[in-house]
C-alpha cells in the first residue's frame, strides 16, 4: 500500500527573498528582482540584466575557508536546506537519520568556478589549477555537501535534467517515501550560472531577453516576450511519510499527491509541437494523483517568457485540461527570472504557499494579449482563492517534462 507523503519543511533563497516567507511575500506584492547585472562587466555583452540573489554575502552563512570551498550554487544549496530541515524540525533525536535521503539538482552545476579555472589553466599552466576546482563544480556536491552539513544518511542523489531538474527531485523523492525507501527527504535544486559564459552560451540560443528594461524582460504569456531571464538561487523542502510526521508532531504545510514525467523525443532545445510531451506529463500525475482535471485549482506554469515555450505550454495544458478556461494559471518567473535547475523547486515552494494562503501568485509584467496564450492568467496582481490542488510544471532542454501535484492536506 502506497504510503502518503506530506511536506513539513521549506527553505529557500530567491531574487526577491532570501527566505521562504521573502519570497512569498515578493511573489504577493509583484516584486520585480530583476536588475543589472553585478556580477561581472557585462559592457560587451548583449544582454545586461538578470535576477540576482540580493545583498548576498557567504560570510554571513559560512566562515571564510567554507565559503572559499563551495561553489555559489553549492552555497545556495546548504542556505535553503538549513532553513527547510529548521522548519521541518526533523533531527536524530526523533529520525532515524539513515531513512532520511537528499535529492538537490543543479542543472549547470559550478559554472563560476568552472571559469576561474579554466582561466588559472590557460593563463598559469595545469600545476595552478586548485584541487578544490572538481569538488567544488560537479552538480553532485550540492546534495553531498548538505547531506555532510546536516548529518543526512539515506540516499543522496542529484538528478540532472536542465530546468526540470527541480521537479524531478521532488517527484522522486516523494516515490522514494511513498513505496518505503525513505522515511523524509530533503528535495529540490539551487542554481548560480549568472556569470560570463552562462550568459553568453544563453545569449548565442537566443534564448534570452537583451532589452534593458527590466519591466519588460521577462514577461510569460505576453505577445511581445522575447527570451527569459536568467535568475539563480535555490529551493528546498521536507518531505515526509505522513505517519512518521505527525508522531513527531511535525507542522504539515501540504500533501504531494501526483507526480508525472515525459521525454518530448524530438528536439534539444524545442518543445515539441503542441507541447505534446508536457500534455504527457500533466495527463500522468493526474493519474498517479487519481483525480481529474477538473479537481486542479492552480498550476504553475514553467511559463519562460520564450515565444515558442509560452505558445507550446499553452497548448499542452488546453490538451490536459479540458476545462482549462476555468484553472487559474500564473508564471511567476516575471518576479524571479528563470531559476533552471532551481526553478521547479522555488515554484513548488510557491504552490506550497498559495494552498497554506488561499493566495494565488500573479503572472508580472503582463500588457499585451496572445492570442496563442489564451489562459487564465492572473495577470499583475495576487487573487484571493481557495486552492484544493496545485499542480506545478518545469520542462528542460533534451525534451524533460515534469509535472507535480500538491493537496491541500486533511487528516
Amino acid at each position: 500500500m502506497d504510503r502518503r507523503v506530506v511536506v513539513t519543511g521549506m527553505g529557500a533563497i530567491t531574487p526577491i527573498g532570501n527566505n521562504v516567507e521573502e519570497f512569498f511575500d515578493g511573489l504577493v506584492k509583484c516584486k520585480c528582482g530583476i536588475d543589472n547585472i553585478t556580477l561581472f562587466d557585462t559592457t560587451n555583452f548583449k544582454v545586461k540584466l538578470a535576477a540576482e540573489v540580493k545583498e548576498y554575502n557567504p560570510e554571513n552563512y559560512f566562515d571564510r575557508r567554507a565559503a572559499k570551498r563551495l561553489d555559489r550554487f553549492s552555497q545556495f544549496a546548504m542556505i535553503a536546506a538549513r532553513e527547510a530541515m529548521k522548519d521541518s524540525n526533523i533531527n536524530e533525536n526523533n529520525t532515524d537519520m539513515e531513512r532520511v535521503g537528499v535529492i538537490v539538482s543543479s542543472g549547470i552545476g559550478g559554472l563560476s568556478t568552472i571559469e576561474e579555472q579554466n582561466i588559472n589553466l590557460n593563463q598559469k599552466g595545469p600545476d595552478r589549477v586548485s584541487p578544490m576546482y572538481i569538488p567544488m563544480a560537479i552538480c553532485n556536491m550540492a546534495a553531498g555537501n548538505i547531506a555532510i552539513d546536516l548529518g543526512i544518511k539515506g540516499e543522496s542523489e542529484c538528478i540532472v535534467t536542465a530546468c526540470a531538474s527541480g521537479t524531478h527531485s521532488i517527484g522522486e523523492a516523494f516515490r522514494l517515501i511513498r513505496h518505503g525507501y525513505q522515511d523524509a527527504m530533503l528535495c529540490g535544486g539551487c542554481e548560480a550560472s549568472i556569470t560570463p559564459s552562462g550568459i553568453a552560451g544563453f545569449t548565442t540560443i537566443k534564448a534570452l531577453n537583451t532589452t534593458e528594461d527590466k519591466t519588460r524582460a521577462s514577461i510569460p504569456w505576453d505577445k511581445e516576450r522575447a527570451g527569459f531571464v536568467m535568475g539563480e538561487g535555490a529551493g528546498v523542502l521536507v518531505l515526509e511519510e505522513l505517519e512518521h510526521a505527525k508522531k513527531r508532531g511535525a507542522r504539515i504545510y501540504a500533501e504531494i499527491v501526483g507526480y508525472g514525467a515525459s521525454s518530448d523525443a524530438y528536439h534539444i532545445t524545442s518543445p515539441a509541437p503542441g507541447g505534446e510531451g508536457g500534455k504527457r506529463a500533466m495527463i500522468n500525475a493526474l493519474r498517479d494523483a487519481k483525480i481529474s482535471p477538473e479537481d486542479i485549482t492552480y498550476i504553475n506554469a514553467h511559463g519562460t517568457a520564450t515565444p515558442i515555450n509560452d505558445k507550446y505550454e499553452t497548448a499542452a495544458i488546453k490538451a490536459a485540461f479540458p476545462n482549462s478556461d476555468k484553472l487559474f494559471v500564473s508564471s511567476t518567473k516575471g518576479h524571479t527570472g528563470h531559476l533552471l535547475g532551481a526553478a521547479g523547486a522555488i515554484e513548488a515552494i510557491a504552490c506550497v504557499k498559495a494552498i497554506e494562503e488561499s493566495i494565488i501568485p500573479p503572472s508580472i509584467g503582463y500588457k499585451v494579449k496572445d492570442e496563442e496564450c489564451d489562459l487564465n492568467i492572473v495577470p499583475n496582481k495576487p487573487i484571493e482563492h481557495e486552492v484544493l490542488y496545485a499542480m506545478s510544471n518545469s520542462l528542460g532542454f533534451g525534451g524533460h517534462n515534469s509535472s507535480i501535484i500538491l493537496k491541500k492536506y486533511k487528516d
